[in-house]
């Protein structure tokens, strides 16, 4: 069923036409977004609509990619090319948008996008530099030294770039570009967190504390319960707010599945997956649980009516 399910796929829609840079690169047919492919060192599209989508082949970008992160709208990507650089790709645009960012010298170990994507952290060696003005003005932000901590977890950033959370010590803590460090609570090795799009509001999810919303982190950071830890909340993968900010959204690998939490009525749904997920990464109206290779790759659509986990078949399935 799937090798019929896959040469239908592959009569319906059309390829990419690179033109040029990486960034000028069109999509002839609907795109889902984007995705990183490690192996390949290049980002992929994935062509077509939920639920009928196939990857596409690997972009030309004219360097290779040791790391790179899609934006959450699907608009942009950050990437570091294997000489250490950082660019900022405009995708599926015509205007040229290959961009270095002023200033930045560090070559990032990890980044971290704000809900919406303007703005993103970038760690390495216990340091996070901001960029801010994503995706079309990039430029340096706020400054987060984390050096105290030996090996800070989890981190998120507010959709304004001012504020930074991360666990570490036992606790989730919230910086600020202003200089604030305080601890919003205890929180275990394995705790993540997330912010809520264009406010200050956040979730975490902690294996003793379960899932809880702090409305205002920045400022009276007022902690309300959503969740008692279960088997789900032990083992997280993945933590995001919805964009419209009205769902919470925890993927676990342990569960295998995603739990989606009303946050105004209070509901609790669970879908399963057949997979394992490894994390919760927006892609535009969708939700990526885990990173494309050998195995398919498995999209969460949340906005749906009834909210739904589709598959894209695996890059080793495409090639055939």
């Amino acid at each position: 069923m799937r090798a019929l399910r896959i040469l239908a796929f592959a009569g319906v829609f059309a390829g990419l036409a690179a033109t040029g840079l990486f960034a000028q690169a069109r999509v002839a047919g609907p795109v889902s977004g984007f995705v990183y492919d490690r192996g390949a060192g290049r980002l992929r599209p994935i062509l077509g609509i939920p639920g009928a989508s196939l990857m596409g082949d690997p972009v030309e970008s004219g360097y290779d990619l040791k790391l790179a992160s899609i934006a959450p709208a699907q608009d942009a990507a950050i990437v570091v090319a294997a000489d250490g650089v950082v660019h900022v790709l405009r995708l599926n645009t015509a205007a040229a948008a290959d961009r270095t960012v002023d200033g930045l010298s560090m070559a990032p170990e990890r980044i971290v996008y704000s809900p919406s994507g303007r703005a993103a952290a970038l760690y390495a060696g216990g340091m996070v530099r901001t960029v801010a003005g994503l995706p079309d003005a990039p430029a340096l932000g706020a400054s987060f030294d984390l050096t105290a901590y030996s090996a800070p977890g989890a981190l998120a950033l507010s959709d304004d770039g001012a504020y930074l959370m991360f666990a570490a010590g036992g606790s989730m803590r919230l910086l600020s570009n202003a200089g604030d460090n305080r601890a919003l609570l205890e929180a275990a090795d394995g705790a993540l967190a997330a912010f809520a799009p264009g406010n200050h509001d956040a979730a975490v999810v902690d294996a003793g504390a379960g899932v809880v919303l702090i409305r205002d982190a920045a400022g009276n950071a007022m902690l309300q319960p959503i969740a008692v830890a279960d088997d789900s909340i032990r083992s997280p993968a993945g933590l995001s707010f919805s964009a419209d900010g009205r769902k919470l959204l925890l993927a676990s690998a342990g569960a295998r599945g995603v739990s989606l939490f009303d946050l105004e009525s209070g509901a609790r749904s669970d879908l399963a997956c057949d997979c394992a997920p490894g994390g919760l990464a927006r892609m535009g109206n969708l939700f990526r649980l885990n990173e494309a290779g050998a195995e398919p790759l498995w999209l969460l659509d949340a906005g749906a009516a009834e909210p739904r986990i589709m598959f894209v078949p695996a890059l080793k399935a495409t090639s055939n």
